[in-house]
């Protein structure tokens, strides 16, 4: 852990901006020249920003944006045009690292897309937990238009397969509506408006316990490949880890102390 959080104070970041504040971490991809093109020094980066923040007791969420133009507009294809078959390995392990560095990064990502979010943009908002856009916002996955095979899973796990072979397949660019009524997006922001929308979310989930939400995080890639029985089994013993703790008990006091303020309140 100490190795990790020193690696992040070491590093210059020059394409990642970072925000903490209230146990949120704020990651802004700063590439605007380029709508945020995926080049190998971006990877690289998201790479090392959320492997150093996994590990920060500080941080319980973290949001993953673009800002309120861009997300990103996918693969740097100048950087791709230069590869060859022979010798692309190093090339796709990057952008691999810096998916899985998201998706089992231990707390929950949210992702705020203020614009399009195409290719291997598109595969960096499918990585996080929670999506929400702006109205501005646009999502595709063109990589078939390139003679490259796409990212299915987890994106058939988040909307269904069916959903997901559409996608895939056609390089179809979505609007944010779209998307949403497809499950992809759980909600639609005025433009200009999401980035504040989702910092107030964020706020509020990063008040409760950082291992719960772990934990919940965790608990839902976990269940999507065991057998009915088995997840009940997972749920029940998860659950038995926190009914009855200190933390429990507190949170229940402060509730009911709120509730019972309100009702005052209202008589």
């Amino acid at each position: 852990m100490e190795i990790i959080q020193t690696e992040m104070m070491s590093m210059n970041f020059q394409y990642l901006n970072l925000e903490v504040a209230e146990r949120v971490a704020t990651v802004t991809i700063n590439r605007p020249d380029k709508g945020n093109a995926l080049a190998p020094d971006v990877l690289e980066e998201v790479t090392h920003m959320f492997n150093a923040l996994g590990v920060r007791q500080d941080v319980n969420v973290i949001v993953f944006t673009g800002g309120e133009r861009y997300f990103s507009a996918g693969f740097d294809l100048n950087e791709i045009r230069k590869l060859e078959k022979v010798s692309n390995e190093a090339y796709t392990a990057l952008f691999h690292r810096a998916y899985r560095a998201i998706l089992f990064c231990e707390q929950p990502v949210i992702c705020a897309v203020g614009g399009a979010a195409i290719a291997g943009g598109f595969d960096l908002t499918m990585m996080c937990d929670i999506r929400y856009a702006s109205t501005r916002a646009k999502f595709g996955q063109r990589e078939i238009l390139l003679s490259l095979t796409p990212i299915m899973d987890p994106l058939w796990r988040i909307i269904g397969m069916g959903r997901a072979k559409e996608v895939a397949l056609t390089g179809r660019i979505y609007d944010a509506a779209e998307a949403e009524r497809m499950g992809y997006v759980s909600k639609v922001f005025p433009e200009g408006e999401l980035l504040s929308s989702v910092a107030q979310i964020a706020r509020e989930m990063a008040q409760y316990d950082r291992a719960c939400l772990a934990e919940t995080k965790r608990l839902s890639n976990v269940v999507l490949n065991q057998d009915l029985d088995m997840s009940m089994r997972t749920q029940e013993w998860l659950f038995r880890s926190y009914i009855g703790s200190e933390d429990n008990h507190q949170r229940i006091d402060a509730l009911q102390a709120q509730l019972a303020a309100a009702r005052k309140a209202k008589s």
